[in-house]
């Protein structure tokens, strides 16, 4: 990874998450009816985050989901030779809910499309609201966060990759050069 800046640290990155969790709160006017599904992989474990966050300030535990989108994406045919297919893991009914969709980086918003097909088969929720780590921009489609823990504009030759405990063994958000591709 060719790192050109640390844009958020394991500090920055804890404050963001419970900045984003009172966010959600305020906005839903708390969690009675709230809930986070979190999108394969890093979406996921922000969104567990997120929900202790919310246990913790709001002294009740919104339901948490896991989406895989991979089969809902335009592109996977093209990008993936062999898709790697993880579970979506929704048990409890998102009709007439407050899903709060959660993820790491919206770029093209490619994925949020194929996430909001996944959610429409589950059933059909009061409200779907966003809710991102980091926007970089670039969009492809009209989409916007509802809820965003930092913007960070880049150019079309970087990236931003979140790093994040559970499977990374750090927190932090970086700028890398994109690899080329050549």
């Amino acid at each position: 990874m060719d790192i050109k800046a640390k844009i958020i640290d394991e500090e920055g990155f804890n404050r963001t998450l419970t900045r984003l969790a009172h966010e959600i709160l305020e906005k839903n006017k708390g969690s009675k009816n709230l809930v986070l599904i979190g999108m394969r992989t890093r979406g996921e474990f922000i969104a567990e985050r997120i929900m202790q966050k919310i246990k913790e300030i709001d002294k009740s535990e919104p339901s948490y989901g896991v989406l895989d989108v991979t089969l809902y994406r335009d592109d996977f045919r093209v990008r993936l030779k062999q898709p790697e297919i993880s579970v979506t893991n929704i048990t409890f009914d998102v009709n007439d809910r407050d899903v709060i969709l959660i993820d790491d980086v919206l770029y093209t918003g490619r994925t949020v499309r194929a996430a909001l097909d996944a959610l429409m088969d589950l059933g059909r929720p009061n409200t779907i609201q966003l809710c991102v780590l980091v926007d970089r921009g670039h969009r492809e489609l009209p989409i916007r966060a509802d809820f965003v823990g930092k913007n960070i504009p880049t150019s079309i030759n970087e990236e931003v990759r979140v790093r994040i405990k559970e499977t990374d063994g750090e927190d932090g958000v970086f700028l890398v050069n994109a690899p080329s591709k050549i």
